[in-house]
C-alpha cells in the first residue's frame, strides 16, 4: 500500500513537472504567426485562453486549471481546440499493439539466444551471437528500419506478394493486412531489445549455472535439460523479467523513430508533433501516460518476482 502511494505521488510529480516545463518552453502562439491576414492579438489571446495555453495568463492559474481537469480525467484540449484525451485514446491503441508485438518478439529471441549462449559458453554459438548483438547495438534505429524496408521490398518483389508493408497500420483492414503492416516496425523494436536481453540473460545464466543449488541438482543425477530449465532458467528469469516489464513502459513513448519511419500514428509520433506545435496539454498528457505505464510495469515486475521465486519475493 505504501509503495502504491509512493508511485502515485511520483506520477503526480512527473506529470506536473512535464506540464510546467512544457508551459515555460513551448510557444503555441507561433501557430498563428505568418498567417495572411494576421489575426489580431486579442483574437489570438482569446483562442489560446480558451484552451488554457495563453502564455500571458498567470502560470499558476493555468496549472491549477490543468490539474483540476486531470483529476476529473480531462487532459484538456490541443491548441486548435480538439480533445487531447480522445486523440490519445486512439493513438494509444496503435502504440500498444506495436510495443506489445515488439516486446514479445524481442523477449523470446533475446531469452532464447542468451540462454543458449550461456549453456554453450565460449563455443561458436556464444561467439557468433555476441558479434551479432554488438552489430545490432551499433546500428541506429532509423538505419535498421530502412534496412528492413529494403529487405521487405526485395522479399515482396522476389515472391511476387505484397505481404510486408512499409507504411501505415492497415490498408484493407483485415487481420493479415494488419499483420503485414506490423512485422517491420515490430522487428525494428524487437531486434535491439533482443540484443540487450540476450546479453543480460547470458550473464545472469552464467552466474546461476555456477550456483550451489544448480550444482546440487547436477550431483543428484537430474537430466541436464531439467537442471537448466527448472533450476537455472527460472532463477535467471527473475532479473530479466523485471528489466522487460520496465522496458514495456519505456517503449510506449520511446518508439518515436519507429512510428515516424513507418508512418504509424501512435503516441511517439504525436509527442513530436505536439512539441513542434507547442501543444503543452498533449505533451503533459503523454508524459502522464508514460508515468502510469511505468507504475504498472513496476507492479508487474513485483508480481513476476513472486511467481518466479516466491521464497525471495518481498
Amino acid at each position: 500500500m505504501v509503495r502504491l502511494v509512493n508511485y502515485t505521488a511520483l506520477i503526480v510529480v512527473a506529470s506536473s513537472l512535464a506540464w510546467l516545463l512544457a508551459a515555460v518552453t513551448l510557444d503555441p502562439r507561433a501557430n498563428y504567426a505568418g498567417r495572411t491576414p494576421a489575426p489580431p492579438a486579442a483574437v489570438v489571446d482569446a483562442a489560446l485562453s480558451e484552451v488554457n495555453l495563453n502564455d500571458r495568463d498567470p502560470l499558476l492559474d493555468r496549472y491549477l486549471t490543468w490539474a483540476s481537469g486531470l483529476v476529473r480525467g480531462d487532459f484538456g484540449r490541443t491548441w486548435d481546440g480538439l480533445s487531447v484525451g480522445a486523440d490519445l485514446a486512439e493513438r494509444a491503441g496503435v502504440t500498444l499493439r506495436l510495443v506489445t508485438a515488439g516486446l514479445v518478439a524481442g523477449a523470446l529471441i533475446g531469452l532464447t539466444v542468451g540462454t543458449l549462449a550461456a549453456v554453450h559458453h565460449r563455443r561458436w554459438f556464444d561467439r557468433l551471437s555476441g558479434g551479432v548483438v554488438f552489430l545490432l547495438l551499433a546500428v541506429p534505429a532509423v538505419v535498421l528500419a530502412n534496412v528492413l524496408i529494403l529487405g521487405a521490398i526485395w522479399v515482396n518483389d522476389t515472391t511476387g506478394t505484397r505481404f510486408l508493408m512499409v507504411s501505415g497500420e492497415t490498408t484493407t483492414g483485415g487481420l493479415l493486412d494488419r499483420l503485414g503492416h506490423l512485422v517491420l516496425p515490430a522487428l525494428t523494436l524487437a531486434l535491439p531489445l533482443a540484443a540487450v536481453v540476450s546479453r543480460y540473460q547470458r550473464n545472469t545464466m552464467l552466474d546461476v549455472l555456477n550456483a550451489d543449488h544448480v550444482r546440487t541438482a547436477r550431483a543428484k543425477g537430474l537430466p541436464r535439460r531439467t537442471v537448466i530449465v527448472k533450476h537455472a532458467l527460472r532463477t535467471a528469469l527473475i532479473p530479466t523479467s523485471a528489466y522487460l516489464t520496465f522496458t514495456f513502459g519505456a517503449l510506449l513513448v520511446g518508439s518515436t523513430v519507429t512510428e515516424t519511419v513507418f508512418g504509424r500514428h501512435g503516441l511517439g509520433q504525436r509527442l513530436i508533433a505536439a512539441i513542434r506545435t507547442g501543444d503543452v496539454n498533449t505533451v503533459a498528457a503523454i508524459t502522464t501516460v508514460a508515468a502510469v505505464a511505468l507504475l504498472l510495469s513496476a507492479v508487474a515486475a513485483d508480481v513476476l518476482q513472486r511467481v518466479l521465486n516466491p521464497g525471495r519475493a518481498r
